[in-house]
């Protein structure tokens, strides 16, 4: 089962402990009919724009929110809900609802619009990274946008897909992280199709209507409910998709859109998942020269690399325990890779991760835990976020390919041995969506011809989105500009001086930077 892309809100999950959940989610697998099969280029319909009904929550969200940093700046909350409709081919018929958060500065002067936001996945809440963008953007744009974020359909509070138990959940966590023999890859295909057939079950033919080019139309009917005259947008990961998909729908609707840590439009899942796996393998091998050049001296010794592989057999003889109280889970070969692929995410969780490796070696996985549970979604309460859910239904409903068992099992046995971390891992993940059983809304070829100059941002050592990914979407995109950050990591805005300059010139002004420019580590 492949993993999410994306970027980590600041506030990761703090709405689903509001009361906010929304009427009428709950049946929609009962209720809602198949939409009908579309191609990605049909010209999309155009529905009545329903309004959005705002509510100040922002007495709800304050305490959540208290001591990030951040959370000083004098900002409003208001929650919304808007309507949407299941299909586009039906634009006057069955409706969902769909979840908002628009974040206000109190210094605003010369307001421009909204900036629209989405943090990746696809499965990440957009209501969550409007609070976490609004405590990290800078002043400057805060001061000319409101911050408006909406949980895509089939995530968070916006009638969520959910159709795989938390017990699944923990056992795909848990299972083997680089299957390599026939027993270990026939349990791999059985756990797939063992969620596959259970989210058929539930939800039927409607499983098809959580897709991106869908999505993309709700953002339009949000822009138009918002009151702005064009587009301005922030997406980074899987937000980059969604947003190359907006601006090919509808070109002459964007003023503004950074698309950062870009996912490669030209790449088929296997090249993809190659890629994906030689980029975590570059940022492990990153990660451990910069723990070898602390001043203190690298907890994991000489060898980093081999310190893992040593943990990994540890774990796989003697399951590792958690000193967290209450927790009576054990850190499997599976927590502990999943917790160093969520770590090699950002630079900022390496230091947790060194010792979080060392304290596992000493028998407590307590930090482990910590970083594959905010991964995966895993909540305090043992229970889960819809982010799993909402990532297969939502990648497997974009794409008509397809690879068998067969060719997965080739793959492994080369993989392994080019990439000995996460290349099995990898390879084992592209049969996930062969077990599922939906509608396809395949992703449109992106060039959006006619549209306002699009800035796309990659970085050089971006182990989800590797920078060809990029590359590739700035050449695609009719006005593509491409800006390069020499750093490590996923996402480059706002954590680097350079970078934040040129995208703020950007959304503001509309300076648009010179094409294939790059910003020092």
């Amino acid at each position: 089962m492949r993993l999410h892309r994306g970027l980590p809100a600041v506030a990761s999950g703090l709405l689903l402990a509001l009361p906010l959940a929304l009427t009428g989610c709950t049946s929609f697998a009962e209720t809602a009919e198949a939409p009908a099969a579309t191609a990605a280029t049909t010209p999309p319909a155009e529905p009545e724009v329903a309004p959005i009904e705002w509510t100040d929550c922002d007495a709800q969200i304050q305490p959540l929110i208290e001591g990030q940093p951040g959370s000083e700046r004098d900002l409003a909350f208001e929650c919304g809900r808007t309507d949407v409709p299941i299909s586009y081919d039906e634009p006057g018929g069955a409706t969902l609802p769909l979840f908002l958060v628009r974040a206000v500065f109190a210094g605003q002067t010369d307001r421009i619009g909204s900036l629209m936001v989405n943090p990746g996945g696809p499965g990440g809440s957009g209501a969550d990274a409007a609070i976490g963008l609004a405590l990290t953007l800078p002043e400057d744009v805060l001061r000319r946008f409101d911050v408006v974020g909406f949980d895509p359909r089939g995530v968070g509070l916006s009638t969520p897909v959910e159709c795989i138990p938390k017990e699944l959940k923990d056992r795909a966590i848990a299972a083997e992280p680089r299957p390599t023999t026939e027993e270990q890859l026939d349990a791999v295909f059985a756990l797939t199709d063992e969620v596959a057939e259970g989210c058929a079950e539930q939800y039927g033919d409607a499983l098809g209507t959580f897709n991106t080019v869908d999505t993309a139309r709700d953002m339009e009917q949000i822009r138009q409910s918002l009151g702005d005259e064009q587009l301005n947008y922030l997406g980074y990961s899987y937000g980059t998709t969604l947003g190359s998909t907006y601006a090919e729908l509808f070109p002459d609707r964007v003023r503004a859109m950074v698309l950062d840590a870009a996912v490669d439009p030209d790449a088929d899942a296997i090249a993809d998942a190659a890629a994906s796996a030689a980029g975590f393998e570059a940022a492990f091998d990153a990660f451990a020269e910069n723990c070898r050049g602390l001043i203190a001296g690298c907890p994991l010794g000489e060898d980093p690399r081999l310190f893992l592989e040593e943990l990994l057999a540890q774990a796989q003889t003697t399951p590792i325990p958690s000193s967290e109280p209450g927790e009576t889970r054990q850190a499997t070969p599976g927590v502990v890779l999943t917790a160093v692929q969520a770590a090699l995410y950002d630079t900022a969780s390496w230091p947790q991760l060194a010792q979080g490796l060392a304290a596992a070696r000493n028998g407590d996985a307590r930090a482990l835990f910590s970083l594959a549970d905010d991964y995966s979604g895993r909540l305090e309460d043992g229970t889960y976020s819809n982010l799993f859910d909402a990532n297969l239904a939502i990648n497997c409903a974009d794409t008509e390919e397809t690879v068998e068992e067969a060719r997965v099992r080739e793959l492994v046995a080369e993989w392994s041995a080019a990439y000995p971390l996460f290349g099995a891992g990898s390879a084992a993940g592209l049969y996930t969506c062969s077990a599922w059983e939906a509608e396809r809304t395949p992703l449109p070829e992106r060039d959006a011809e006619g549209s306002a100059p699009i800035l796309v941002i990659g970085n050089v050592g971006d182990p989800v989105t590797p920078l060809g990914g990029a590359v590739d979407l700035a050449e695609d995109l009719d006005s593509g500009v491409l800006l390069t950050w020499e750093g490590q990591g996923h996402t480059a805005y706002p954590k680097t001086e350079c970078v934040t300059a040129a995208v703020n010139a950007y959304l503001i002004d509309l300076a648009v930077p010179v094409d294939a420019a790059t910003c020092p580590a």
